[in-house]
């Protein structure tokens, strides 16, 4: 999948070693995400999706933003192949950097990060609203229409913008206004910014307000409505966890950005292992359409429950003497 064709106008055979051992561990890693963590993935943000719109009822707010995050991972999950397989790599015609299909690919992915991002932000700050004001209308599931609008508008209109530069790049030289937009570091700079630095800032606040106040509780008695310490360590696991994967991707595009685009970048083998690591950043990236349901599924308390009454709804499904006997389902037919 990996070709060296970025390297070839040095004939040097250690800068041709070296890119064929990055081009064969980035291969190796591409088939193990598209062989194990592809389908698992698939399957996990489907589950997630499943379970919690079959239990509108019972969701609150981060699984709202949870549901998002795996709709935005299925999209993620489907541009994976199509992205790993070929345009880098194969040099497909149909990939070819100024083909519209490959634009609309592009926008496609930034939207989808967007959602994630803002969803791992929003998140963050409705944790710290129910800590300082629990049971409060804000953070109900009544918003849940307002919160995606919200989600997939606003990531939709803020790559409106990296649109632009992307289509403007690609568009004749003859359209004045487009010939004085024509820079994709600008397009990526735009990205880094809405998409990694303000969530960023976002999720840092609402942490840092979360923890003033676990320090003013201290030395109050616990409240019963405050929530589950279950949430939080969700909470903290899935926050990590996106900004661990998505902070190499940003912070290649932000290199790209400051260094002018690739022109300026070494050919020798500082340049091959660039492209290597702007490769593996982007892998990493998709790789968060992965984690994010398999953290969900491990540390979330109601998911198991949620999951045994979608099944029992399933047609076909036989209502024997143990149903009766199952606790889930005795509270949900006293609620």
């Amino acid at each position: 999948m990996w070709s060296c064709v970025l390297s070839n106008e040095t004939d040097d055979r250690a800068d041709q070693r070296l890119c064929q051992d990055l081009g064969l561990a980035l291969s190796v890693l591409s088939l193990a995400y598209l062989l194990v963590c592809f389908p698992t993935g698939l399957c996990y943000n489907a589950l997630l999706v499943a379970v919690n719109l079959s239990n509108k009822v019972s969701m609150t707010m981060p699984d709202v933003y949870f549901v998002n995050m795996a709709v935005a991972g299925l999209l993620l999950g489907a541009l994976a192949p199509v992205e790993l397989l070929g345009p880098a790599y194969t040099r497909w015609p149909a990939w070819d950097p100024g083909n519209e299909v490959f634009v609309g690919l592009l926008i496609l992915f930034d939207v989808c990060a967007l959602v994630t991002m803002y969803s791992t932000a929003l998140l963050s700050l409705d944790y710290y609203i129910e800590r300082a004001l629990p049971h409060t209308y804000m953070s109900s599931v009544y918003n849940t229409k307002h919160v995606c609008g919200f989600l997939w508008g606003g990531a939709a209109l803020t790559s409106f913008s990296s649109l632009l530069f992307h289509v403007c790049g690609h568009a004749s030289a003859k359209m004045a206004e487009c010939a004085k937009m024509r820079n994709k570091e600008a397009a990526d700079g735009i990205m880094m910014l809405v998409g990694y630095a303000v969530p960023a800032a976002a999720v840092l606040y609402a942490l840092a307000l979360v923890l003033r106040i676990r320090r003013e509780a201290a030395s109050l008695e616990p409240d019963p409505g405050s929530p589950d310490p279950a949430a939080q360590r969700l909470l903290l696991a899935s926050v990590c966890a996106q900004f661990l994967l998505w902070t190499p991707y940003y912070a290649g595009l932000l290199a790209h950005a400051v260094s002018g685009g690739a022109g300026a970048l070494p050919s020798r083998p500082r340049g091959s292992t660039y492209h290597f690591l702007r490769r593996l950043a982007q892998l990493l990236a998709f790789s968060s359409s992965f984690v994010t349901p398999l953290v969900y599924r491990l540390m979330s308390r109601d998911f198991s429950h949620k999951l045994r009454r979608l099944l029992r709804r399933l047609p076909g499904r036989k209502r024997g003497c143990g149903h009766a006997h199952d606790p889930a389902a005795a509270q949900q037919v006293v609620t």
